[in-house]
């Protein structure tokens, strides 16, 4: 996978974020490509992915990750990226060329995309919708309450907002971290607010990438995700991954064949 990786000349969220699951996930083939570089123009506090200036868009991008995805004989797909605010459509262009890239070499490839928030600009979210993901994920990461020191550049609204204009043309999906010192109330008051526009949850224990990130204030157990998956179902989510080491694409193929 790895050589694989650099003879494409691409990234994966798996590497650069340091996912704990890299090697279930490298070893079952598969994995979350990332595209448009490995810096990010946003600095989130729990986030280990560079963050600063970007370079240049690679167009030959898009057509490398199909090919990519054709020589590991993958039927489902991830696409996500880093946030780039630097772009006057926040990458959105590139989604589309690269979903179009991966249906044109792989017709019977599924297409999940993760996508930031393009600043609540409708347009290029719909440059996305307009290439027709099979699921679009967008994770709102945190309670209300922590965004502003978590995730200083983006809006917790804005985040509903791109679920809700999303979920008129796809599969929608959303996720969360816990352990950051929300309350019970506020993780039940997040699952309220994406229940109206996701179908898809997923819950994970927020893990310190370092010294520089923010603090663990709590580790939930196993139960406790036991309890907040059936919590969602309750609501009901058509599928919620809830546990300690969930991440927004982890095992994302298994589950995609209840949609």
């Amino acid at each position: 996978m790895v050589k694989l990786l650099k003879r494409h000349r691409l990234h994966t969220v798996c590497q650069e974020a340091h996912c704990p699951n890299i090697a279930d996930c490298f070893n079952r083939k598969t994995a979350t490509f990332m595209i448009l570089g490995d810096i990010c123009t946003r600095d989130c506090q729990y986030c280990d992915i560079r963050h600063g200036q970007p370079g240049g868009v690679d167009l030959g991008e898009p057509a490398r990750v199909a090919r990519a995805v054709g020589e590991l004989g993958l039927h489902y797909v991830v696409i996500t990226s880093v946030t780039r605010d630097d772009l006057e459509d926040g990458g959105a262009s590139m989604f589309a060329r690269t979903i179009g890239e991966i249906r044109r070499l792989n017709p019977d490839c599924r297409v999940e995309v993760l996508i930031p928030d393009f600043e609540g600009d409708n347009g290029a979210l719909q440059k996305v919708l307009d290439a027709r993901p099979d699921v679009l994920n967008h994770n709102i990461e945190v309670v209300r309450r922590l965004f502003p020191h978590m995730r200083a550049q983006g809006d917790y609204e804005r985040s509903l907002s791109v679920l809700k204009h999303a979920k008129e043309c796809s599969v929608t999906k959303s996720g969360f971290m816990v352990g950051l010192g929300e309350t019970r109330d506020e993780i039940i008051k997040t699952m309220k607010d994406l229940r109206s526009v996701t179908d898809i949850l997923t819950i994970g224990q927020y893990l310190r990438p370092s010294d520089a990130h923010a603090r663990v204030i709590r580790y939930y157990t196993p139960k406790e995700f036991e309890g907040l998956k059936q919590t969602g179902l309750d609501m009901g989510f058509k599928h919620v991954e809830s546990g300690p080491l969930v991440r927004s694409s982890y095992h994302a193929k298994d589950y995609s064949i209840l949609l």
